[in-house]
C-alpha cells in the first residue's frame, strides 16, 4: 500500500512542479508530459483523492495512475529500444497513425494484454510476444 501511495505521490508532485515551470529531474519532466497528455486526469493529480483513491475498474474507468505508468514504460522501451524493435514498431506505426499519443496507445493494448497474461499465468512477461503484437499492429 506504501509503494502504491508514493508513486502516486511521485506523480502529484512531478505534475505540481511541471506546471508550476519549476526545475524538473528528467522522471519528474517525463511524468509532467504525460499528464499534460491526458487533461481527463489533471483535475485528479491536483485533489485528496489521489492518493488514497481506489481505481479498481469497478466503475468502469480505467486505473489512471496505471495509464499513465504504462505510457512512461513505453516511452521508457523507447529511449532504450529494449525489446530490440520496439523502436522501429513506433516508427511505422507513426507514419501509418501520424499521432504520437495514438500510437502510444496502441502500444499500452498490447503490453498490457502481455502483462495481464505473464501475471496471469506466474511468469516473466515474454518480450517475444509483446513484439507481435506489435508486428500485428503494423501489418
Amino acid at each position: 500500500m506504501e509503494d502504491r501511495q508514493a508513486l502516486r505521490r511521485t506523480f502529484i508532485e512531478a505534475w505540481s512542479r511541471y506546471q508550476a515551470g519549476l526545475p524538473l529531474e528528467p522522471q519528474q519532466d517525463l511524468i509532467g508530459k504525460v499528464v499534460a497528455l491526458h487533461p481527463e486526469y489533471q483535475g485528479l493529480l491536483e485533489s485528496p483523492e489521489a492518493v488514497e483513491g481506489e481505481f479498481d475498474g469497478s466503475d468502469g474507468q480505467s486505473n489512471p495512475f496505471l495509464h499513465m505508468s504504462l505510457h512512461i514504460a513505453v516511452r521508457e522501451q523507447l529511449g532504450l529500444d529494449r525489446p530490440p524493435g520496439v523502436k522501429a514498431a513506433f516508427d511505422d506505426l507513426l507514419i501509418r497513425l501520424q499521432d504520437p499519443h495514438r500510437v502510444e496507445h496502441e502500444m499500452i493494448e498490447c503490453l498490457a494484454a502481455e502483462l495481464w497474461q505473464a501475471q496471469r499465468e506466474s511468469r516473466a512477461p515474454d518480450e517475444q510476444v509483446y513484439l507481435a503484437a506489435l508486428q500485428q499492429l503494423r501489418s
